[in-house]
């Protein structure tokens, strides 16, 4: 299966449970990217066959996130994240 679309999947996936986990705040969570990345890590490596560290993977967000809001602020966050991370790992 394509990389981009196994990453776009967990990147919905993650979106979801976080809100649900965040519902009372309606999502809101200043750290969110340190929630995602306990989330992901395992499914990450596993998709793309890496070792990120959590810390790895929570500047990977992070650096998905800055670059989405500068380059394609419009864009849909789940494919522009899957895109930056299948193009630095594939």
């Amino acid at each position: 299966m394509n990389l981009e679309l196994v990453l776009g999947d967990l990147f919905e996936e993650v979106g979801e449970a976080h809100h649900a986990a965040f519902i009372k705040d309606d999502g809101a969570d200043p750290e969110w990217p340190i929630w995602y990345a306990e989330y992901l890590l395992g499914k990450i490596n596993e998709a793309m066959g890496s070792t990120l560290t959590k810390s790895e993977l929570v500047y990977l967000i992070i650096s998905a996130e800055n670059e989405r809001t500068t380059l394609a602020p419009g864009s849909v966050w789940t494919e522009f994240y899957a895109r930056f991370m299948a193009e630095r790992y594939s």
